[in-house]
Protein backbone atom coordinates (compact mmCIF):
# COMPACT_ATOMS: atom_id res chain seq x y z
CA UNK A 1 0.00 0.00 0.00
CA UNK A 2 1.49 3.31 -1.11
CA UNK A 3 1.25 6.26 1.25
CA UNK A 4 -0.24 9.45 -0.23
CA UNK A 5 2.67 11.25 1.42
CA UNK A 6 5.41 9.12 -0.14
CA UNK A 7 7.77 10.55 -2.77
CA UNK A 8 6.58 10.02 -6.34
CA UNK A 9 10.16 9.59 -7.56
CA UNK A 10 12.54 7.27 -5.68
CA UNK A 11 15.10 8.89 -3.39
CA UNK A 12 18.31 7.05 -2.53
CA UNK A 13 19.88 8.31 0.68
CA UNK A 14 23.65 8.21 1.00
CA UNK A 15 26.77 9.76 2.44
CA UNK A 16 28.72 10.46 -0.75
CA UNK A 17 27.46 12.27 -3.91
CA UNK A 18 26.69 10.17 -6.97
CA UNK A 19 28.87 10.85 -9.98
CA UNK A 20 26.09 9.99 -12.43
CA UNK A 21 23.91 13.00 -11.59
CA UNK A 22 23.35 15.98 -13.86
CA UNK A 23 22.59 18.67 -11.27
CA UNK A 24 22.58 19.50 -7.56
CA UNK A 25 19.84 20.80 -5.28
CA UNK A 26 20.76 22.68 -2.13
CA UNK A 27 18.40 22.99 0.84
CA UNK A 28 19.97 25.97 2.61
CA UNK A 29 18.43 27.01 5.93
CA UNK A 30 18.65 30.06 8.12
CA UNK A 31 17.24 28.65 11.37
CA UNK A 32 13.97 27.13 10.10
CA UNK A 33 13.68 29.21 6.94
CA UNK A 34 14.56 27.76 3.54
CA UNK A 35 16.40 29.74 0.87
CA UNK A 36 14.44 29.70 -2.39
CA UNK A 37 14.72 31.38 -5.74
CA UNK A 38 11.75 33.68 -6.24
CA UNK A 39 12.23 35.72 -9.41
CA UNK A 40 9.31 37.89 -10.52
CA UNK A 41 6.51 36.06 -12.31
CA UNK A 42 8.22 32.68 -11.97
CA UNK A 43 7.62 29.69 -9.72
CA UNK A 44 9.49 29.37 -6.44
CA UNK A 45 12.40 26.97 -6.88
CA UNK A 46 15.07 25.34 -4.76
CA UNK A 47 18.71 26.46 -5.02
CA UNK A 48 20.92 24.74 -7.59
CA UNK A 49 24.12 26.50 -6.50
CA UNK A 50 26.17 25.59 -3.44
CA UNK A 51 26.55 28.13 -0.61
CA UNK A 52 30.06 29.15 -1.63
CA UNK A 53 28.88 30.02 -5.15
CA UNK A 54 26.28 32.28 -3.54
CA UNK A 55 28.84 33.97 -1.32
CA UNK A 56 27.57 32.24 1.81
CA UNK A 57 29.57 30.60 4.57
CA UNK A 58 27.61 27.68 6.03
CA UNK A 59 28.25 26.40 9.53
CA UNK A 60 27.17 22.90 8.49
CA UNK A 61 26.74 20.99 5.21
CA UNK A 62 25.75 17.41 4.52
CA UNK A 63 24.95 15.23 1.54
CA UNK A 64 21.42 13.82 1.71
CA UNK A 65 21.12 11.52 -1.28
CA UNK A 66 20.08 11.24 -4.92
CA UNK A 67 16.63 12.22 -6.19
CA UNK A 68 16.08 11.37 -9.87
CA UNK A 69 19.19 12.88 -11.52
CA UNK A 70 19.97 15.38 -8.76
CA UNK A 71 22.38 15.17 -5.85
CA UNK A 72 20.70 16.70 -2.79
CA UNK A 73 22.54 18.59 -0.05
CA UNK A 74 21.57 20.42 3.12
CA UNK A 75 23.34 23.43 4.61
CA UNK A 76 22.77 25.59 7.69
CA UNK A 77 23.78 29.24 7.95
CA UNK A 78 24.61 31.46 10.89
CA UNK A 79 22.86 34.75 11.60
CA UNK A 80 25.07 36.94 9.41
CA UNK A 81 24.95 36.55 5.64
CA UNK A 82 24.58 38.84 2.63
CA UNK A 83 21.33 39.65 0.85
CA UNK A 84 20.82 37.60 -2.30
CA UNK A 85 19.06 39.24 -5.27
CA UNK A 86 16.14 37.18 -6.56
CA UNK A 87 16.22 34.91 -3.51
CA UNK A 88 14.56 34.91 -0.11
CA UNK A 89 14.28 32.84 3.06
CA UNK A 90 10.80 31.38 3.60
CA UNK A 91 9.24 29.51 6.49
CA UNK A 92 8.88 25.89 5.39
CA UNK A 93 5.16 25.66 6.22
CA UNK A 94 4.46 28.63 3.95
CA UNK A 95 5.96 26.77 0.99
CA UNK A 96 3.45 23.92 0.99
CA UNK A 97 1.57 24.07 -2.29
CA UNK A 98 4.19 26.45 -3.69
CA UNK A 99 7.06 24.02 -3.99
CA UNK A 100 6.57 20.74 -5.82
CA UNK A 101 5.27 18.13 -3.35
CA UNK A 102 8.36 15.95 -3.64
CA UNK A 103 10.67 18.92 -3.17
CA UNK A 104 8.69 19.98 -0.11
CA UNK A 105 9.10 16.46 1.34
CA UNK A 106 12.85 16.55 0.69
CA UNK A 107 13.03 19.96 2.35
CA UNK A 108 11.28 18.41 5.35
CA UNK A 109 13.92 15.69 5.45
CA UNK A 110 16.66 18.33 5.22
CA UNK A 111 15.36 20.55 8.02
CA UNK A 112 15.16 17.57 10.37
CA UNK A 113 18.87 16.97 9.75
CA UNK A 114 19.53 20.64 10.53
CA UNK A 115 17.56 20.44 13.79
CA UNK A 116 19.32 17.25 14.84
CA UNK A 117 22.76 18.65 14.09
CA UNK A 118 22.00 21.85 16.00
CA UNK A 119 20.59 20.04 19.04
CA UNK A 120 23.30 17.38 19.31
CA UNK A 121 26.46 19.45 19.42
CA UNK A 122 27.55 17.83 22.69
CA UNK A 123 27.68 14.22 23.81
CA UNK A 124 24.71 13.22 25.95
CA UNK A 125 26.94 10.88 28.00
CA UNK A 126 30.12 12.83 28.74
CA UNK A 127 29.50 16.34 27.38
CA UNK A 128 32.32 16.37 24.81
CA UNK A 129 31.89 18.07 21.44
CA UNK A 130 30.47 15.64 18.87
CA UNK A 131 31.94 15.21 15.39
CA UNK A 132 30.25 14.15 12.15
CA UNK A 133 30.73 10.65 10.83
CA UNK A 134 31.26 10.40 7.10
CA UNK A 135 30.38 6.72 6.76
CA UNK A 136 26.79 7.19 7.95
CA UNK A 137 24.34 9.90 8.98
CA UNK A 138 25.49 10.11 12.59
CA UNK A 139 27.59 12.09 15.07
CA UNK A 140 30.21 10.45 17.28
CA UNK A 141 31.81 11.47 20.54
CA UNK A 142 35.61 11.33 20.18
CA UNK A 143 35.94 10.87 23.93
CA UNK A 144 33.55 8.03 24.84
CA UNK A 145 32.56 6.84 21.33
CA UNK A 146 28.84 7.42 21.90
CA UNK A 147 27.02 7.67 18.55
CA UNK A 148 23.98 9.89 17.97
CA UNK A 149 21.58 9.34 15.07
CA UNK A 150 18.91 11.80 13.84
CA UNK A 151 16.05 12.00 16.28
CA UNK A 152 12.62 10.74 15.26
CA UNK A 153 9.54 11.03 17.48
CA UNK A 154 6.66 8.66 16.56
CA UNK A 155 3.19 10.11 17.12
CA UNK A 156 -0.24 8.65 16.49
CA UNK A 157 -3.07 10.66 14.97
CA UNK A 158 -6.57 9.25 14.74
CA UNK A 159 -10.10 9.78 13.53
CA UNK A 160 -12.87 8.55 15.81
CA UNK A 161 -16.17 7.81 14.06
CA UNK A 162 -19.60 7.49 15.73
CA UNK A 163 -22.35 6.65 13.24
CA UNK A 164 -22.43 9.67 10.87
CA UNK A 165 -20.19 11.93 12.98
CA UNK A 166 -16.47 12.42 13.50
CA UNK A 167 -14.76 13.52 16.71
CA UNK A 168 -12.84 16.78 16.26
CA UNK A 169 -11.12 18.91 18.86
CA UNK A 170 -9.59 22.33 19.20
CA UNK A 171 -6.25 23.11 20.88
CA UNK A 172 -5.32 26.64 22.05
CA UNK A 173 -2.51 26.90 19.49
CA UNK A 174 -4.83 26.33 16.50
CA UNK A 175 -5.84 29.16 14.15
CA UNK A 176 -9.19 30.76 15.00
CA UNK A 177 -12.12 28.41 14.48
CA UNK A 178 -10.06 25.41 13.37
CA UNK A 179 -10.69 21.89 14.68
CA UNK A 180 -8.68 18.74 13.96
CA UNK A 181 -8.35 15.08 14.87
CA UNK A 182 -6.69 14.00 18.11
CA UNK A 183 -2.98 13.14 18.19
CA UNK A 184 -0.21 12.37 20.65
CA UNK A 185 3.25 10.90 21.05
CA UNK A 186 3.86 7.20 21.55
CA UNK A 187 5.15 6.30 25.01
CA UNK A 188 7.93 3.77 25.73
CA UNK A 189 6.69 0.21 25.94
CA UNK A 190 3.33 0.60 24.17
CA UNK A 191 2.09 -0.47 20.76
CA UNK A 192 0.78 2.08 18.29
CA UNK A 193 -2.76 0.78 18.81
CA UNK A 194 -2.39 1.16 22.59
CA UNK A 195 -1.16 4.71 22.07
CA UNK A 196 -4.25 5.52 19.99
CA UNK A 197 -6.64 4.26 22.67
CA UNK A 198 -4.70 5.93 25.48
CA UNK A 199 -4.52 9.32 23.78
CA UNK A 200 -8.24 9.36 23.01
CA UNK A 201 -9.15 8.42 26.58
CA UNK A 202 -6.71 10.91 28.10
CA UNK A 203 -7.89 13.82 25.97
CA UNK A 204 -11.67 13.26 25.78
CA UNK A 205 -12.42 10.38 28.22
CA UNK A 206 -14.09 8.06 25.69
CA UNK A 207 -13.28 4.47 24.77
CA UNK A 208 -12.77 3.29 21.20
CA UNK A 209 -12.56 0.05 19.24
CA UNK A 210 -11.66 -1.19 15.75
CA UNK A 211 -8.37 0.71 15.54
CA UNK A 212 -7.04 0.40 11.97
CA UNK A 213 -3.93 1.79 10.30
CA UNK A 214 -4.46 4.29 7.46
CA UNK A 215 -1.17 5.95 6.45
CA UNK A 216 1.95 7.66 7.79
CA UNK A 217 3.50 11.05 7.16
CA UNK A 218 6.91 12.52 8.01
CA UNK A 219 6.20 15.75 9.90
CA UNK A 220 9.31 17.91 10.18
CA UNK A 221 8.00 20.34 12.84
CA UNK A 222 10.44 19.55 14.24
CA UNK A 223 11.03 15.76 13.94
CA UNK A 224 7.85 13.69 14.15
CA UNK A 225 6.58 10.71 12.22
CA UNK A 226 2.78 10.89 12.20
CA UNK A 227 1.11 7.47 12.07
CA UNK A 228 -2.55 7.72 11.13
CA UNK A 229 -5.40 5.48 12.27
CA UNK A 230 -9.15 5.34 12.10
CA UNK A 231 -11.25 4.01 14.98
CA UNK A 232 -14.83 3.55 16.13
CA UNK A 233 -16.53 5.07 19.18
CA UNK A 234 -17.26 2.44 21.84
CA UNK A 235 -18.50 4.20 24.99
CA UNK A 236 -18.32 7.27 27.21
CA UNK A 237 -19.17 10.95 27.18
CA UNK A 238 -16.74 13.65 26.08
CA UNK A 239 -14.85 15.29 28.96
CA UNK A 240 -11.89 17.26 27.64
CA UNK A 241 -8.45 17.53 29.16
CA UNK A 242 -8.33 21.27 29.77
CA UNK A 243 -4.53 21.24 29.72
CA UNK A 244 -4.56 20.03 26.10
CA UNK A 245 -7.84 21.15 24.55
CA UNK A 246 -10.26 24.06 24.47
CA UNK A 247 -13.17 22.11 23.01
CA UNK A 248 -14.16 18.81 21.41
CA UNK A 249 -17.33 17.48 19.86
CA UNK A 250 -19.04 15.30 17.29
CA UNK A 251 -19.45 16.80 13.81
CA UNK A 252 -21.48 15.57 10.85
CA UNK A 253 -20.43 16.28 7.27
CA UNK A 254 -23.03 19.05 7.09
CA UNK A 255 -21.65 20.93 10.10
CA UNK A 256 -17.88 20.62 9.84
CA UNK A 257 -15.86 23.53 11.27
CA UNK A 258 -12.72 25.07 9.76
CA UNK A 259 -10.43 22.14 8.91
CA UNK A 260 -6.63 21.69 8.83
CA UNK A 261 -4.71 22.31 5.62
CA UNK A 262 -4.25 19.47 3.15
CA UNK A 263 -0.58 19.54 4.15
CA UNK A 264 -1.39 17.28 7.09
CA UNK A 265 -2.47 13.70 7.60
CA UNK A 266 -5.24 14.95 9.89
CA UNK A 267 -6.96 16.38 6.83
CA UNK A 268 -6.58 13.04 5.03
CA UNK A 269 -8.35 11.29 7.91
CA UNK A 270 -11.16 13.85 7.85
CA UNK A 271 -11.46 13.70 4.05
CA UNK A 272 -11.72 9.90 4.25
CA UNK A 273 -14.66 10.36 6.63
CA UNK A 274 -16.30 12.87 4.25
CA UNK A 275 -15.93 10.47 1.29
CA UNK A 276 -18.17 7.96 3.07
CA UNK A 277 -21.09 10.26 2.35
CA UNK A 278 -20.27 11.20 -1.25
CA UNK A 279 -23.11 10.41 -3.62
Amino acid sequence: MNSPFALRTPFVSGVHPHESTTCSWWFIFEKSRLLVQSPENESVAICTKDPEQLGLQPIFTRYLGKYATANCFVAALGDDHPELPGMEFRDLRSLFGTLDDDIFCLAGRAIQIVHWHREHRFCGKCGSIMVDRRTELARKCPNCNFISYPRLSPAVIMSVIRDDSILLARAPRFPAGMYSTLAGFVEPGETLEEAVSREVFEEVAISISNVQYVASQPWPFPHSLMIGFTSTYASGDIRIDNQELEDAGWFSVAELPVLPSKISISRLLIDNFIKRFDT
